[in-house]
């Protein structure tokens, strides 16, 4: 198998590169968190209508370049090195990859919005009982004639405060729980009886409590796909993150390593103490791991949903407990500045925490992975 990649992954790969580190220093991203709506909307316009970046994993016949995973993938390492907040996962690999993957009029009006810039989505699954089960959905959907109504409460929805769509989970039928009746709606997020309560997370995001007190939508906003589709892009956005957890991980190695050659101690570098080298190979192995065990699983989001699932799992619970090694060495070295709000290590430490749990820990992907390799 060539796992080589192409030249035009190459050239998306150093274009956003290079954007990001004209743009994305250390106090620009400060800036950027401390601003009342807590992003420069024009970074997200430069990535899409200028330089066409977003156009990458859609199809050709939508406007886009053909590509893929591997494509959100190379994306989303690249983010993870600057810890940027733009919505990419959001709205690129959960939005558009719903809408690719339903297809019909609604898939072919928005993605080329997706695509220019005009359109942010906020993927609203995740409920305050739900934990990781995608099918413990209190929201509701129930049928008005040709459209449908939405009641329900949808908690830490990452992009909301910003987002034009909201993705929405619901059930149309079926009781707490059940997988049938679970639904996909694409949602207009100015739509009467939405409100929200926005707040800053940890990692410098900015995330929503959205509320849906009889939301009327049209019939057209339906996903076709039910719960399975919902799995699919959930997977989608784990191996994504996973992919954001290899930048993060290697940038907090490499600003390790520049560390400990700058700080001295008994007149020498702390880079030549055997432990710390020892520490910092050790950072290195987990780091690549990382990237390996994001490839592995990015390669198998085509195949059937055991498969899928099956490798998802495995590299979204290696990762896990790979990036809080990582994290915990990187900032053991660096001492008490290492949690500053002034030292960019501390900042990449947050974002790593909340990888750890987004779209399930480790524990729950090593029980999901049993279950499925679980031979009777």
């Amino acid at each position: 198998m060539d796992l080589s990649t192409t030249e035009t992954q190459d050239m998306l790969r150093d274009t956003l590169a290079k954007f990001l580190a004209d743009t994305y220093g250390f106090e620009a991203r400060q800036k950027m968190i401390d601003s009342p709506e807590g992003r420069d909307p024009g970074i997200w316009k430069a990535l899409s209508s200028e330089l066409g970046l977003t156009c990458a994993p859609f199809a050709e016949e939508l406007g886009g370049m053909g590509g893929g995973a591997i494509e959100n993938m190379i994306m989303m390492e690249e983010l993870g090195k600057v810890i940027a907040i733009e919505p990419w996962l959001q709205t690129v690999v959960a939005g558009g990859g719903a809408l690719s993957a339903a297809g019909g009029p609604l898939a072919e009006a928005t993605i080329p919005q997706i695509i220019s810039g005009d359109c942010l989505i906020a993927f609203a699954y995740a409920e305050p009982q739900g934990r990781y089960n995608l099918a413990d959905i209190g929201t509701t959907a129930k049928q008005d004639g040709a459209g449908f109504v939405l009641n329900g409460h949808k908690a830490v929805v990452y992009a909301a405060p910003w987002a034009t769509h909201l993705l929405v989970t619901a059930r149309t039928g079926g009781s707490r729980r059940e997988r049938d009746g679970v639904e996909l709606f694409l949602v207009d997020a100015n739509s009467p009886g939405i409100s929200r309560r926005d707040y800053p997370t940890v990692d410098g995001f900015r995330a929503s409590e959205v509320y849906l007190e009889n939301v009327a939508i049209p019939g057209e906003a339906l996903l076709a796909g039910g719960i399975d589709l919902i799995e699919q892009v959930a997977d989608q956005c784990t191996m994504a993150l996973c992919a954001e957890a290899t930048g993060i991980a290697r940038t907090m190695l490499a600003q390790t390593v520049e560390y400990t050659r700058q700080r001295k101690q008994f007149g020498q570098p702390i880079g030549k103490f055997q432990s710390l080298q020892h520490r910092m190979a050790d950072m290195l192995v987990e780091a690549e791991q990382i990237a390996s065990m994001s490839l592995m699983g990015t390669l198998r989001l085509g195949e059937d949903a055991v498969v899928r699932k099956t490798a998802v799992s495995a590299a979204k619970a290696k990762v896990a407990r790979s990036l809080k090694f990582v994290g915990q060495s990187a900032i053991q070295t660096h001492g008490g500045i290492g949690i500053t709000m002034e030292l960019g290590i501390g900042h990449y430490f947050k974002r790593s925490t909340m990888i750890e749990n987004q779209f399930g820990s480790a524990d729950y992907h090593l029980e999901r992975y049993e279950a499925l390799t679980m031979v009777d």
